[in-house]
């Protein structure tokens, strides 16, 4: 009788894992602006080399696949190559014994589709698409394409002035971006390939914490133009726009409906996350920049929208998308029952409400969900439930909001679809949801799908809606704008498509309900494209110089997390929930940036890309 071992068979299968980690550091640190043929043939050599060889269309169908990708990323593939290799992944992917080689061709055709344009330019023109280049990742993936290796670099050399300056450039809001940004810039870092992308936005706040963003002169305006420009909306990006148009010597009228400006970053965010002191650094700067001014409380109508496109030489409308939307459920009008949009707009004018001893219900999966469910928590309630009728992992909230909300008390109850409102005497004192399970896959997420089990009773004083919101386009689509399911219509310079020949629209409505940083981006477009409407061609001077780059520091060292106070004491106040980083840790952070703008693609043409 043969001896067992506790050995692998495969004598290397133990070392494979810390490989298939660096593996896995190289995928998700895949460059910005890579070949899409060259992305798709790794793919498919990645499953070629995992093949076991059993079967004739892994064995030999992925190899002829292979020849003929390699063909057509040199350019000297034959007409009706990407046919014969649409055909073969076919055959692959249908008659593939497992499923490494069912995703290989799976993932090929789906790239054969997307990159559509791409691979015909490899057959037929013999070259890349116009555009296919490698591109600075942070400062790509920002919306505001802010140069983020030089503040960073600013910060950790503790100029903190000149940090706020450059992020500046681009971005009016650095203070806002600190707080309350998804940082998107983080997402294709190449620090990952050493260790963990590095804590960008930690970096930022880091400056602003250090010296307020007010404190910072801003740059001088360029000489009057005697161009009139309207700006509709005081929120991130209508102010972005005022902001670049001021500086750029436009005179510059803001008309703000409200009392305050801000937008949904006043009326949205609750002060936890984003204190409205710092939110007032940031507009006092921008409105430092000179020719602003601000006309409050001035709902724009139909026939105000016309008026300000004839008295005005460009108006850029961004009004956001402020309008809570609701359900359509039995009970949803009754006392007790408000959207989200509803309740954060008083926070926003400082009408905190008195939950004290009651029990609250939030409807959602989003960041507005657990701004709703957090603030219920600071406003006393007794409990707080978070009703949604898909996964935990399914949410569209940040899991550092998710994690939050849960250690400050917050119950989440998954896979529950809202069914209807229990009503007693006029008031809630219920929601009754229908438990869900979770299904095939449907526009990129599990769908969830009615389980049979009978329906759950949550018992509720508050019910707060938090499932979305809309803009109200029906005064704009009268004047001329028009506008898709009430978002506004525009090209991709944000130029207005209807009958007014001078207005331009972005943010929220144009888009639907994103980020802040979003929004500033199309502000920051929209100003660019409105000078350039006007026959102008300004180019900005943030005063600040890129400083040189230090020689990278490659050894891995653990990423600075940004901390957030003691739930048992952060819930009970509405102070900033989030802990400033020490000087030790940002400078430490801070040389964790590779200076991807000096080293590698950085320095290629194309590779930093100015776009103000």
């Amino acid at each position: 009788m043969a001896k067992l071992s506790v050995e692998p068979r495969a004598k290397d299968d133990g070392k494979f894992g810390s490989f298939v980690e660096e593996y896995e550091r190289r995928i998700k640190a895949t460059p910005l602006g890579m070949c899409a043929v060259a992305f798709q043939l790794d793919l498919l050599r990645a499953g070629g080399c995992q093949t076991c060889g059993k079967c004739v269309p892994c064995r030999e169908g992925i190899g002829r696949i292979e020849e003929l990708l390699e063909e057509v990323l040199a350019f000297q593939a034959e007409p009706g190559a990407l046919d014969e290799i649409r055909a073969q992944a076919n055959v692959v992917r249908d008659t593939a014994d497992c499923a490494i080689g069912w995703h290989a061709a799976e993932v090929l055709l789906g790239g054969l589709d997307a990159f559509k344009a791409e691979f015909e330019s490899h057959v037929n023109q013999g070259q890349c698409r116009e555009g296919v280049a490698q591109t600075v990742p942070c400062e790509t993936l920002c919306p505001a394409h802010v140069n983020v290796p030089a503040y960073v670099a600013l910060a950790g050399a503790g100029d903190y002035a000149g940090a706020i300056g450059m992020i500046r450039k681009d971005n009016p809001f650095p203070t806002a971006c600190a707080y309350v940004c998804e940082h998107p810039c983080e997402n294709r870092c190449r620090r990952t390939l050493i260790d963990a992308p590095v804590n960008i936005r930690g970096i930022k706040k880091f400056a602003v914490d250090q010296l307020a963003a007010d404190k910072v002169a801003t740059p001088a305006p360029a000489a009057a133009t005697g161009k009139k420009v309207a700006i509709v909306g005081g929120g991130p990006s209508g102010l972005t726009c005022a902001y670049f148009c001021a500086l750029m010597g436009h005179e510059v009228h803001v008309f703000e409906m409200r009392k305050q400006l801000g937008g949904m970053m006043r009326y949205g965010i609750p002060a936890y996350r984003f204190p409205r002191e710092r939110l007032d650094e940031d507009v006092r700067a921008i409105m430092g920049a000179g020719n602003i001014s601000v006309h409050f409380e001035s709902r724009i109508d139909a026939e105000g929208m016309k008026r300000l496109s004839v008295e005005y030489d460009a108006v850029y409308v961004a009004i956001g998308a402020q309008g809570g939307k609701t359900l359509k459920l039995e009970g949803a009008d009754v006392q007790g029952v408000m959207s989200a949009v509803e309740l954060l707009t008083k926070i926003g004018d400082n009408e905190c409400p008195d939950f004290t001893g009651k029990n609250v219900v939030v409807i959602g999966g989003g960041n507005v969900a657990m701004d709703c469910a957090r603030t219920s928590v600071r406003a006393g309630a007794a409990s707080v439930t978070v009703a949604y009728r898909r996964r935990l992992e399914d949410m569209t909230a940040l899991r550092a909001e998710i994690d939050s909300a849960m250690q400050e008390g917050v119950e989440m109850m998954t896979l529950q679809a809202p069914d209807h409102i229990e009503v007693e005497d006029g008031h809630v004192t219920a929601l009754y949801t229908q438990p869900q399970f979770i299904g095939p896959v449907k526009r990129g997420r599990p769908a969830p799908q009615t389980a049979d089990k009978p329906l759950v009773r949550i018992v509720a004083d508050v019910v707060l809606i938090a499932v979305g919101q809309d803009i109200e386009s029906a005064p704009f689509e009268e004047a001329g704008m028009r506008a898709d399911r009430t978002y506004f219509e525009a090209d991709d310079g944000l130029k207005s498509i209807g009958e007014l020949p001078n207005v331009f629209v972005g943010g929220d409505c144009q888009v639907g309900p994103k980020t802040v940083i979003i929004a500033i981006g199309a502000g920051k477009v929209a100003a660019r494209n409105i000078d350039d409407f006007l026959g102008f061609d300004h180019k900005l001077d943030c005063g600040v110089a890129v400083p040189p780059a230090a020689a990278n520091w490659r050894t891995p060292c653990g990423r600075v997390n940004i901390v957030e106070r003691p739930a048992r004491e952060r819930k009970g106040d509405f102070d900033a929930v989030e802990v400033e980083m020490t000087a030790e840790e940002a400078f430490q952070e801070a040389r964790r940036c590779l200076r991807c703008d000096h080293y590698g693609c950085g320095v290629l043409d194309e590779g930093r890309v100015q776009y103000v």
